[in-house]
């Protein structure tokens, strides 16, 4: 793609969250996720490969649905408060459309079909951008609707998608559809603890962020599609597969790592709140998405290939990418447990 014009689109995604992000009424919010869906569209598209287009095609349809249903709510909404502040969400149908709109956005079980199928026909770098940048702008107005939201829609929706993301993400051979559903069960905890404590909700996000990040840079840099080609790391550098093995446990939220951390909070606020039979089902949950974690590892780490590599010291030559990105979040995405707060 033209520089110009990937520098124009990126920008333009970039500000459709700004806008999202920094509005207090609903048609700016609704204007920046719009301007969002639309700058992202090429970029899926720009494979000019029928699986690109088909997710292209899929992706636009969830969007626009999704925004159209979001403009409707915040409509139903002023129609019966006379006001359009993001904050005074007060009608029930407009606050139980909201969720779904932004529960779709997002790609929160039962509406998450989209999202597997879309990373899949999409490159590596473009499925990083869908899966940690347009995740900001909807999280962010369910942060600021909080308040009026109904909380036993958002723990069910948590709880279905911990486990659909769980269940989904057993039998897959593609990085790029288990690393969706680890975002569909990492959104499920997400969606449990916002009505509870936004704050911890916040934290989660960030370190998700981080830990998302961290995984896609591992899996660019080695270009690993499928679990088949992620068996060939210890040839690209030694390190980097051992490291990979300790951000998988990370992301499977094991102490002493990273990814404990949200965990460990987030249970520790169900049960304070009187839920501690929630509680058990989403630990017993993350169970789920830990076997897939560590059939990565396993084979990542501590498997050889089936297929003897061509060259086995290629470790030794100068990387062409630059590491500094997977070096920050790889630290970050691991050893952040003490400063658990």
């Amino acid at each position: 793609m033209n520089p110009i014009m990937t520098s124009l689109i990126l920008s333009s995604l970039a500000l459709g969250t700004v806008i999202t992000l920094t509005s207090f009424h609903w048609l700016l919010a609704w204007i920046g996720l719009e301007l969002n869906t639309l700058a992202i569209i090429p970029i899926i598209t720009k494979q000019h490969h029928p699986r690109g287009t088909e997710a292209t095609t899929k992706y636009f349809l969830t969007q626009a649905a999704a925004s159209a249903m979001l403009l409707f709510s915040s409509t139903i909404n002023a129609w019966s408060t006379g006001t359009w502040d993001i904050t005074q969400l007060t009608s029930q149908p407009a606050c139980i459309m909201l969720t779904m709109a932004l529960s779709m956005k997002l790609g929160l079980a039962p509406l998450h079909f989209w999202l597997p199928e879309v990373l899949q026909g999409t490159s590596l770098k473009t499925a990083l951008i869908i899966t940690t940048w347009q995740k900001l702008a909807p999280m962010a107005l369910l942060f600021l609707t909080q308040h009026a939201l109904n909380p036993t829609t958002l723990l069910t929706m948590g709880l279905l998608s911990t486990f659909v993301g769980g269940w989904g993400g057993l039998n897959q051979t593609q990085t790029r559809k288990i690393m969706a559903f680890s975002s569909i069960a990492h959104l499920g905890w997400m969606a449990t603890i916002l009505t509870i404590s936004p704050t911890i909700m916040i934290l989660n996000l960030v370190l998700y962020l981080l830990m998302t990040i961290s995984m896609f840079t591992v899996l660019i840099f080695t270009t690993s599609k499928t679990i088949k080609d992620l068996t060939t790391t210890w040839t690209i550098s030694p390190t980097l597969s051992s490291l990979t093995l300790i951000l998988l446990m990370s992301l499977g939220g094991l102490p002493p790592l990273t990814g404990f951390m949200p965990k460990w909070l987030i249970l520790q606020e169900l049960t304070s709140h009187n839920l501690p039979s929630l509680a058990t089902i989403l630990a017993m949950s993350a169970l789920l998405s830990l076997f897939f974690y560590l059939r990565l590892s396993y084979t990542t780490a501590l498997t050889l290939p089936p297929t003897t590599t061509q060259n086995q010291l290629k470790w030794r030559f100068c990387p062409k990418q630059k590491t500094t990105v997977l070096s920050t979040t790889l630290v970050l995405s691991t050893l952040l447990l003490p400063t658990t707060p």
